[in-house]
């Protein structure tokens, strides 16, 4: 049986209607693949919580849980493990997003996610996306 790793993700939307991908960085598993910013829920830790941490950590920007909706999950089997990932999507937060982690950054059109390479468990998300966008 493989555990359940549980990773929130969001979709952070700009005034142009982009959504926001970062690169995994070398030396990390999937290096070179595009995903949306997020990261592991740890023990005790609600998923929007996750968020507002990661956000910080990662994009140097302040994210208020209600600026956060659900929008949809990934439920995916890797070798090892298996990923529960719950996706918000966040169109208002404080501050500049930088990469702070040295991840590349990029601003894309919902219909050009499919141009960037991502790990499996995002793949499904992008459908929702577009949808959502229009």
């Amino acid at each position: 049986m493989k555990p359940i790793v549980l990773v929130a993700a969001v979709a952070l939307i700009d005034a142009d209607g982009r959504i926001l991908l970062a690169q995994r960085p070398e030396g990390k598993s999937m290096a070179g693949l595009w995903e949306f910013p997020g990261g592991k829920v740890e023990a005790g830790e609600r998923p929007e919580e996750t968020l507002i941490r990661e956000l910080d950590e990662e994009l140097g920007i302040e994210v208020k849980e209600a600026c956060l909706a659900p929008l949809t999950f990934a439920s995916h089997s890797y070798e090892n493990f298996h990923l529960l990932m719950p996706l918000w999507v966040c169109r208002r937060w404080i501050g500049t997003v930088v990469g702070r982690e040295g991840q590349a950054l990029k601003w894309v059109r919902p219909r050009s996610l499919r141009d960037f390479p991502m790990p499996p468990a995002d793949e499904p998300l992008i459908p929702h996306l577009i949808d959502l966008m229009g």
